[in-house]
């Protein structure tokens, strides 16, 4: 096998997961409901929220679930699993629950941003591709997202892929930062595979095909005399580069009476040159020119540009949006919060450290988001148990979770469910939106977010409360033990 398409994506787990599915099927246990979280700990950058992308692949992934006979060959070659339950995985298929927030959602920690519901191999099964999904594509999502918003509405391209980590990063990585914001990609499969709109120019290497560098740019205008965005740093910006991009520009677009081009640098000092080329463009008629940069760019790289004043109209960045360079891991996790006995009765768990971070909230579990109704700007999220529902007709006191002694009271609020159903019964019922539509519904999301939230440093603590219900059940938990049952 050397190409992904022929590999099955069900085998992309972790073994302990196929040890324990053994177990559960050997113990009796196959057919137990159980619930699982995804969520993560901690905001990556140390940024006001996160964005939730990958679902789409997830929804693919659980379609497609199956074992092949080359799958089961191997299996039973590693001499670990039982001849009934290697029958068991030859008709295997996803027949639970998922619920999960829309891509493109603003998330914060500890909530969950996708649940499943299932029987117990089901459950366990999946957990490791779901992570890897949700993980990577909500990184670049919310990576892209600081990005796009550092550029205070100019363009931003995705241009990473030579530096992602394999294929699979670039291109979802190509997805999720248009998720996240960015106007398009240079990664063409993306564009074909997901609709993200590829563009992009020339190298260094057209430039120094050609005897001179005029008639390298001569040349790539009469070519594409609508797409003409010349390379004008690989000899000298300034001396050269730019003053024979307008005479490209005059003696091929002007003719034709066309005045859209552009010219993008990739090295020097970007504040500088990007003044300097503004006057020379500008001078010589070419107002319209736009402006693009690249060369190892982040959101705060990008931030200082254009407070000191650069003249840029679109940012192409590349290594360290795609790879997340700053903090490449997301931390999500797959969490067990709940799991039904005979009678079909919920019996929340927990997971108890003394690692006060990665105490779960169990339970089986409705999020929240309460927006202010004079606003419309989001005010709060509240955890509660499945059975409660919230009546945003009544003022609401809701707590800091992580620092319990801050409270406010929540008034004039209309109260959303995050969640929405995936999955039921193992058959799709999710309407899946357009990647566009994702990429708007993220934008309008965003923009629900007070500015306090959204610094990139020091951002204000978003609240994201338990219901006094939840709340009791997780004291009740922790203080009588997690091999004993909450009292609800």
């Amino acid at each position: 096998m050397d190409t992904f398409d022929k590999l099955n994506m069900t085998m992309l787990c972790d073994f302990y997961e196929l040890t324990m599915g053994n177990g559960y099927f050997r113990s009796g246990m196959k057919d137990r409901i159980c619930y699982f979280d995804v969520f993560y700990r901690s905001i990556p950058d140390g940024g006001g929220f996160a964005i939730a992308a990958g679902l789409e692949q997830v929804i693919e992934y659980i379609k497609d679930l199956h074992f092949s006979d080359d799958d089961i060959a191997y299996l039973r070659g590693r001499k670990l699993f039982c001849e009934e339950f290697l029958e068991y995985l030859r008709h295997f298929r996803f027949s639970g629950d998922i619920y999960a927030v829309p891509e493109g959602t603003p998330i914060f920690p500890k909530e969950p941003m996708l649940t499943v519901r299932a029987p117990a191999i089901e459950a366990q099964l999946i957990e490791t591709y779901v992570l890897l999904i949700l993980n990577h594509q909500s990184l670049i999502a919310t990576k892209a997202n600081r990005v796009v918003r550092a550029a205070d509405g100019r363009r931003v391209l995705e241009f990473g892929s030579r530096r992602a980590q394999g294929a699979q990063g670039a291109m979802l990585g190509a997805r999720a930062a248009y998720i996240g914001g960015c106007d398009g990609t240079a990664c063409t499969i993306s564009d074909q595979l997901y609709g993200v709109p590829a563009g992009g120019t020339m190298a260094h290497s057209w430039v120094q095909m050609f005897d001179t560098e005029y008639e390298a740019f001569k040349t790539y205008c009469e070519m594409y005399p609508t797409n003409a965005t010349l390379l004008v740093d690989t000899y000298n910006s300034l001396k050269s580069g730019i003053p024979n991009a307008i005479r490209a520009f005059n003696e091929v677009l002007k003719p034709l009476g066309i005045t859209k081009c552009g010219i993008r640098l990739d090295s020097g000092d970007m504040t500088y040159l990007t003044k300097k080329a503004r006057v020379m463009l500008d001078e010589a008629g070419w107002t319209g020119c736009e402006i693009s940069v690249s060369n190892s760019l982040d959101e705060y790289i990008i931030r200082d540009l254009l407070h000191q004043g650069a003249q840029i109209d679109m940012f192409g960045v590349g290594e360290r949006l795609i790879t997340a360079r700053s903090e490449p891991v997301f931390g999500g996790v797959y969490k067990l919060v709940a799991v039904e006995d005979e009678n079909g009765t919920v019996k929340p768990k927990i997971k108890i450290s003394e690692n006060v971070g990665k105490i779960t909230n169990p339970h089986f579990k409705k999020l929240y988001r309460f927006y202010g109704n004079d606003t419309g700007k989001a005010i709060a999220d509240y955890l509660c148990v499945y059975d409660e529902t919230v009546d945003d007709s009544k003022d609401l006191l809701i707590f800091d979770p992580e620092a319990t002694w801050k409270q406010k009271i929540v008034y004039d609020f209309t109260a959303k469910e995050l969640q929405v159903p995936i999955f039921r019964n193992g058959e799709l019922v999710y309407e899946r939106p357009t990647l566009k539509e994702i990429r708007s519904y993220c934008k309008e999301q965003v923009e629900t977010l007070w500015d306090e939230v959204k610094r990139f440093d020091n951002p204000h603590g978003y609240y994201v409360d338990l219901s006094d219900k939840l709340w009791k059940i997780k004291y009740d938990l922790l203080k009588t033990g997690s091999c004993n049952e909450a009292k609800d």
